[in-house]
């Protein structure tokens, strides 16, 4: 597994391995097939339906919240994602 953070963009991506022990390996790019959206988590699917990425829009709302929910032992709900500012031209 490999987690990294994008600070400007707020996104943290969470890429799954594939195999196990020394084989380990984060899974390409190109095996991903599908998407699904919810709030702010983006799944993506291989074809045969493995998860291979996961992305959390706005993570820094969506961890701390999920801390706090953890600590008092509560569900933690999916927050939807942050809207980005529309420009007006």
């Amino acid at each position: 597994m490999k987690v990294s953070y994008d600070r400007d963009e707020d996104i943290l991506l969470i890429e799954m391995a594939e195999g196990t022990g020394d084989a380990m390996d984060v899974m390409d790019a190109a095996a991903i097939d599908h998407a699904e959206h919810t709030g702010s988590v983006i799944a993506h699917f291989a074809r045969d339906g493995r998860l291979s990425l996961l992305e959390i829009l706005g993570a820094s709302e969506f961890l701390s919240s999920a801390i706090k929910a953890s600590t008092r032992g509560e569900d933690q709900v999916v927050p939807d994602a942050p809207r980005p500012a529309l420009s007006r031209g």
